[in-house]
């Protein structure tokens, strides 16, 4: 990361995150690849061990481990090109969806852009592991850093000072990962850092327990978040912890049957009156090399940091890379080649009137050579490109990385414009004043140089759905707003390849959750598989 140095090789030798990781994920080796045998006592000898060690967690959700290269992954027995957290986040969340579609082959992947994925798909049992080793470096953070045992350790006093934000950050990072984990799998275990160490089987919770324990964790840590913007730029800030508590609050329905809006107004009141400005700088900017400094920073609430120099591998490097095209120059968004993989569908690209940009700035896509329509979503020629995230800054620069191979891109998990756009959202179901969220819409809109709507437009059948498409595709919200509408399964809304036909077909309500994977159930066999599969 860039503020927040990313872990040594040696600070991976935290030995109980190995047995705690392969009871949950099956025979995922996960002991660490360094020549130096050592206890990690004797790593808690480094007075920098504890800030080294959270940059783990945030580096977590942006690399596949801390090597270089092959062999360089936290979890054995799963290749690090497709492992990384956020990568596997944006095929979850994107490519099964009508934002995106991609052209590769390998393995199960084809089925990721036609709902007929099965519990032996490769790139779920990815992000179903990712999800829980991230949360077993967080539980083993926390269990590492008592009083009783930080007082026993050199700690640097600035750090020891700040240990109660250290270890609310640790659990908002852990919450974050659980809340991906209800929302992708419905039902799954809870572990934390007072659960044995050691080879058990998790119980497997109902999604109001997994819920509840989201929404109990994100307000226990309020107090000891730091301010807004009191932070360094990439760590969790109390409205960091304040957005996802608004997006769980938002999603409480689909998740345990019980709408939660007005609980969701709450928490999404502290994110609109905090610091965060939108950013007065063009809509392309804020997915740029330099958006942690080129005035973004004050829009995005939550970012997965990138830089070309550390970040070898990881989410927006795959994002980049995959969506530049044979018809494209991959030098025009500052790198040094294209995966020829992603493109968006007929039926998102349908959502903006003019496709060239003119008429809303958020239309960001490459047309030339290829067609709207997507006859077959392995020919990479079809569908068009798009080109939101790049590897340039905003003053015609390039990324860090003189190989123009990895990108310095930082992805927003959070941002306010979705804050804007949740806030919208809340006042057409009875949760906020509709004149607000006018306000709030057509400041977006302005930024984008897109025409402005009355009141009107929000009482219009998906106006909201398919501005939150506008306003945040690719990042990795889509799936879940569709579900939320009820769009994602079932007839009501059809695109390219759903339920595979060219067209598109009705899918199972049984898809809104992935299976849990096999290699799962079968570490653990307490876990049920989800209706369905």
């Amino acid at each position: 990361m860039k503020n927040i140095k990313f872990i040594t090789a040696k600070a991976l030798l935290l030995l109980f995150v190995a047995v705690i990781t392969a009871s949950c994920t099956d025979d995922m080796d996960v002991t660490p690849k360094d020549d130096d045998d050592f206890t990690s006592e004797v790593y808690y000898q480094n007075p920098q061990a504890y800030r080294m060690f959270l940059a783990k967690l945030y580096g977590g959700l942006a690399r596949a481990g801390n090597g270089d290269g092959d062999g360089g992954e936290d979890i054995g027995g799963i290749r690090n090109d497709f492992s990384p957290y956020l990568r596997s986040l944006f095929t979850m969340q994107e490519v099964s969806t009508d934002e995106a579609s991609i052209a590769w082959q390998d393995g199960n992947l084809p089925s990721m852009n036609t709902q007929t994925w099965a519990t032996d798909n490769e790139f779920i049992y990815v992000m179903y592991s990712r999800t829980f080793y991230q949360i077993s470096l967080a539980n083993e953070f926390l269990r590492q850093s008592t009083d009783a045992l930080v007082n026993s350790r050199p700690v640097d006093a600035a750090i020891k000072a700040d240990m109660a934000s250290y270890r609310a950050e640790a659990r908002f990072l852990r919450a974050l990962s659980y809340w991906h984990a209800l929302d992708l799998f419905g039902r799954i275990p809870i572990v934390t850092e007072n659960d044995p160490v050691g080879f058990f089987f998790p119980e497997q919770k109902s999604k109001q327990e997994v819920f509840d324990y989201i929404v109990a964790e994100l307000n226990a840590i309020d107090a000891d978040l730091k301010a807004s913007q009191a932070n360094e730029y990439g760590r969790a800030d109390r409205i960091a912890a304040k957005m996802l508590l608004a997006k769980v609050y938002l999603n409480a329905e689909v998740y345990t049957g019980t709408a939660k809006w007005a609980e969701a107004s709450a928490a999404l009141a502290d994110v609109l009156g905090s610091s965060y400005r939108i950013a007065q700088i063009p809509f392309r900017n804020l997915f740029m090399a330099d958006n942690d400094r080129n005035g973004a920073q004050n829009e995005i609430i939550f970012p997965v940091r990138f830089d070309g120099r550390y970040t070898t591998g990881g989410g927006t490097y795959y994002i980049i890379h995959a969506s530049i095209l044979t018809t494209m120059n991959a030098s025009d968004y500052g790198v040094n080649n294209g995966w020829k993989g992603l493109r968006a569908r007929r039926e998102f690209v349908n959502k903006f009137s003019d496709v060239t940009g003119a008429t809303d700035n958020r239309a960001i896509f490459h047309t030339e050579g290829q067609t709207l329509d997507m006859p077959d979503f392995s020919n990479e020629a079809f569908g068009y490109g798009v080109t939101k995230f790049t590897n340039l800054t905003s003053t015609g620069g390039v990324g860090t990385d003189p190989s123009l191979n990895f990108v310095d891109t930082d992805f927003p998990m959070f941002r306010l414009a979705d804050a804007y756009l949740m806030y919208a959202e809340l006042a057409v179901r009875g949760q906020g004043s509709l004149s607000q969220a006018v306000t709030y819409v057509n400041e977006l809109r302005t930024r984008a140089n897109a025409p402005l709507i009355t009141q009107a437009n929000l009482n219009s059948p998906n106006f909201i759905l398919d501005e939150r498409a506008r306003e945040l595709y690719w990042e990795c919200h889509r799936r879940t707003d569709l579900i939320r509408f009820g769009r994602f399964t079932g007839g009501s809304y059809l695109w390219q390849w759903k339920g595979n036909t060219v067209n598109g077909s009705p899918t199972s309500t049984d898809r809104n959750v992935f299976p849990i994977p096999a290699r799962a159930i079968t570490a653990n066999p307490s876990l049920q598989q989800n209706t369905g599969y």
